[in-house]
């Protein structure tokens, strides 16, 4: 479903971002990246979803290599990758329900959706998917005033209102609480498991790596330090993970 191939990001001042990155991940998979700060995991991420372009390599995402790809051809690809970060980036003013239904947007094209309405068709859709993440009971609550938890689960259901096939998830735990990031990587754990979602994820946190994902994918200076089971990964391959650039 991902499957990267020799990803190379070299930002124009010259610093090596990413050295040829291949890994892949499968329908059902969650796979979690761990390292230091400026690894190369955000940068891997931007890459695949081409928030960056990256400067060589592949970057397949259900069956469309999205290093290659530009302008319309890219926008309709991307239907099939959705993405959430640290931050929920909710539009705080709007209900829940309006903030989930727009992620069904990129399938409109007409003026008043690029003026952000949400087409009435998309409301049930976008019930659906705050049902999945357990909040239908917020959904005309404004997002404002949610919960640091309620607000990423709304994100996430959010990115669930495209429809995606591949689910990029960038340090969406790292804001939370110890109980709300439970709460969010469960969530991972499921739309992997029982929605048949390839789920790629970026953590600093090794424990819940070990408790919730099926591989754990380590970077540092931009190249693959390791790729293995999650009940394989030992305290020492994390410690050597983490201390390596400061060495």
């Amino acid at each position: 479903m991902l499957d990267l191939r020799n990803l190379t990001m070299r930002y124009p001042n010259g610093k090596l971002a990413l050295s040829g990155v291949s890994l892949s991940v499968a329908a059902g998979e969650l796979v979690v990246v761990l390292g230091s700060n400026g690894s190369g995991k955000s940068t891997m991420l931007r890459c695949i979803a081409r928030i960056l372009t990256p400067s060589d390599g592949e970057a397949w995402v259900a069956n469309q290599d999205f290093a290659k790809l530009a302008g319309e051809k890219l926008r309709q690809a991307r239907t099939v990758l959705a993405m959430i970060f640290q931050q929920a980036n909710l539009v705080k003013r709007r209900s829940v329900i309006a903030n989930v239904a727009s992620g069904a947007l990129g399938r409109h094209s007409d003026f008043w959706t690029a003026l952000g309405r949400i087409p009435p068709e998309e409301i049930e859709p976008a019930m659906r998917c705050l049902a999945e993440v357990g909040l239908t009971e917020l959904a005309q609550q404004r997002a404002g005033t949610l919960s640091g938890g309620q607000a990423q689960r709304v994100a996430v259901a959010r990115a669930l209102a495209q429809n995606p096939r591949v689910l990029l998830a960038d340090e969406p735990v790292a804001s939370l609480d110890p109980e709300a990031a439970e709460e969010i990587m469960r969530l991972l754990r499921r739309l992997a498991s029982e929605d048949n979602l390839a789920v790629l994820c970026v953590l600093h946190q090794p424990e819940l790596a070990s408790r919730y994902a099926d591989r754990v994918v380590g970077m540092r200076d931009g190249r693959l330090a390791f790729d293995i089971p999650a009940r394989d990964m030992s305290s020492e391959a994390v410690r050597q993970l983490y201390l390596s650039e400061a060495a």
